[in-house]
């Protein structure tokens, strides 16, 4: 239903509000079920929590710590203390209680599935309004909601926004339900991923269409490129227990060999193109990283800034560390931040690439989190939490599946196993 609702939930300006309050529901209610789970009967007990879930739920509390600790050695006092933390409530906390509900709440994948698809079809049936928009004299802003007066990191998150015109060229840019056009790229791959595993054809063919151009119109570089590499690297490694891959990869692995200067010569270009397509926007991240990992090492190594700052002139004030979780986590919270992420990823690539192996879900998991880890060089994934939580639900769905699978390997050994 929440998914469904996304475009109305746009136009009250409230999917900044939706998300997080729907990840401290689903949170409270898988809190309680694992809680209740003893005196459930047991075809309705959860199973354990997989150790890439408790990973999760560390290492965001972690964050919380991290933030408290870097206000106070920066004395940024009580009121930016209270401030962030309600921050980190709607960013940070997403990324754990996801996961954590899906692995404990019985949500089926394909339920997530099919109502990404039917989303799809609004955004079908809403695109021609888009499309037509910046050629007959439509205002691209709408309106802000009023809903701003909750708080966030700005008014674009409660934008009702049908384009914006690229600075310079004059050329339209969408964003549809997102606060910026890159962001709308990574919500479109993600309903990519989740279109293709729905079972009816016709479903399929409007998520897929629907997710396609969301990507083209949005303009987003890091989009295209997931496109071209998330799935198939997700569907190589679920295929490598199986021998056609081997014969397959060995002539290929062969002509890399064979052919590298030219490959090489070839991916020198493709990379320069991708920094020219926008090469003020390539040079201010670059700047903007650079800032950060100076400031980093020398001002505050262990717990970070506490709070984000806007760089200089050269970077058009754009605050440090945007664009770039990592770059971000090191500015704010230091290398204590960069490992309370770096370390839940790892494990659950981990998990999700051994379980791609034998479970779909697993695939799908693996896709995401590749996916995320492509966008944490682009984007701030704690800022889009609140948009792309589906593929957080399904990670913690793939933990569950890899949760009961050890728990039945562990029961048939036992059995097996002759009484002393």
């Amino acid at each position: 239903m929440a998914i469904q609702s996304t475009w109305l939930l746009w136009a009250f300006g409230g999917l900044y509000i939706a998300g997080p309050a729907l990840a401290w529901i689903l949170g409270l209610m898988a809190a309680v079920t694992l809680y209740l789970g003893p005196a459930l009967p047991q075809h309705q007990r959860p199973p354990p929590l997989h150790p890439t879930i408790l990973l999760w739920l560390v290492g965001m509390l972690a964050m919380l710590l991290i933030l408290i600790v870097g206000h106070v050695l920066n004395g940024l006092g009580l009121g930016k203390t209270i401030k962030s933390s309600i921050g980190w409530a709607k960013g940070w906390a997403l990324i754990a209680l996801f996961p954590f509900a899906g692995a404990v709440l019985a949500i089926r994948p394909e339920v997530i599935y099919r109502a990404v698809c039917r989303l799809g079809l609004q955004t079908l049936i809403l695109l021609p309004l888009f499309l037509v928009a910046p050629f007959i004299g439509l205002p691209g802003l709408l309106y802000v909601s009023p809903l701003k007066i909750v708080g966030g990191s700005g008014p674009e998150y409660f934008a009702v926004i049908l384009y914006t015109l690229e600075p310079g060229t004059g050329v339209p840019r969408w964003q549809f339900f997102a606060p910026w056009a890159p962001a709308a790229g990574m919500v479109a791959v993600v309903h990519i991923l989740c279109a293709l595993e729905e079972k009816h054809l016709g479903w399929k063919i409007i998520g897929v269409g629907a997710g396609l151009m969301m990507a083209l119109l949005c303009q987003s570089r890091l989009a295209l490129v997931a496109l071209a590499i998330v799935w198939p690297l997700a569907f190589g490694i679920s295929q490598l227990r199986r021998p056609w891959t081997w014969f397959t990869a060995a002539p290929a692995i062969l002509g890399l060999g064979l052919f590298a200067p030219q490959l090489q010569m070839l991916l020198d270009q493709a990379i320069a193109r991708f920094v020219g397509a926008r090469a003020d926007s390539s040079r201010v991240r670059a700047a903007l990283g650079r800032i950060a990992v100076e400031r980093w090492r020398n001002e505050a190594p262990w717990f970070g800034h506490g709070v984000v700052e806007n760089g200089p002139h050269l970077v058009e004030y754009m605050p440090i560390g945007s664009h770039h979780s990592w770059f971000g986590l090191l500015f704010v919270k230091g290398i204590t931040g960069l490992f309370a992420l770096l370390l839940p990823l790892l494990a659950s690539l981990w998990m999700a690439a051994r379980l791609s192996l034998t479970h779909p879900v697993g695939r799908v998991a693996l896709s995401m989190l590749l996916l995320l880890t492509l966008y944490s060089f682009g984007e701030n994934l704690e800022i889009l939490s609140y948009l792309y939580w589906p593929a957080l639900l399904l990670v913690g769905v793939a933990a569950r599946t890899a949760s009961r699978k050890r728990r039945l390997a562990v029961a048939a050994r036992d059995a097996s196993t002759p009484a002393s």
